[in-house]
This record gives structure tokens, C-alpha cells and sequence, in this order.
């Protein structure tokens, strides 16, 4: 219980050091929204994002470790692989939702 409760008061804590990048972030996402232009295709846009947001997943899971001066073999309680998982997750979550409006922007509708 004890690491459950100390992760959850570092992604606070991190959360809040990293709140302007996360504003910075949402405005951006906004500003591809309103960029584009009617008559684009939303739904066929939506595959290539996910692929998009699913490479990044893969490469943030595999190079965080190396980032923070780590290994996966420091990894030793179940709570540090679901931080690791997440956190690549949300990263791949970010990077699709950016790619959407700029594959949308590049898929026409027919």
C-alpha cells in the first residue's frame, strides 16, 4: 500500500511541476483543432493517429528506463511496471491526440 500512496503523491507533485507544459500542451491541441479547415476526414484520420500514439507508447516504455539512469532490472515491485506502462501510455495518449487534427488536415473526404 505503502508504494501505491507514494506514487500517487509523486505524479502530484509532478503534475504540478509540470502544469505549465500541460496548459502549453492543451493550447496547442486546441490551436491544431482550430486550424482545420471543414471537410475533413475525422474518422479516416483516426488509424493513423492511433498508430502514431502507439509507436510512441513503445518507444517511451523502452527508453524511460535509460532517461531516469535506470534498467528494467531495478524494476522490482509490480507498482514500478504499472508506472512505466502508464506513463508510456500517456505519452502514446498525447501523441495521438496531436496527430489527429494534422492526419485529419492530410485525409479529404471522398
Amino acid at each position: 500500500m505503502y508504494e501505491i500512496w507514494l506514487t500517487l503523491n509523486i505524479l502530484f507533485e509532478l503534475g504540478l511541476q509540470y502544469l505549465p507544459a500541460v496548459i502549453g500542451t492543451m493550447l496547442l491541441w486546441l490551436m491544431l483543432f482550430a486550424a482545420t479547415r471543414p471537410g475533413v476526414g475525422w474518422r479516416r484520420a483516426l488509424l493513423p493517429a492511433v498508430v502514431v500514439g502507439a509507436i510512441a507508447t513503445v518507444i517511451t516504455f523502452f527508453i524511460t528506463p535509460g532517461m531516469t539512469l535506470s534498467s528494467f532490472d531495478d524494476m522490482g515491485y509490480w507498482v514500478d511496471w504499472m508506472n512505466l506502462f502508464f506513463y508510456a501510455a500517456a505519452f502514446g495518449a498525447v501523441a495521438a491526440a496531436l496527430a489527429w487534427p494534422i492526419a485529419a488536415s492530410l485525409c479529404r473526404k471522398a
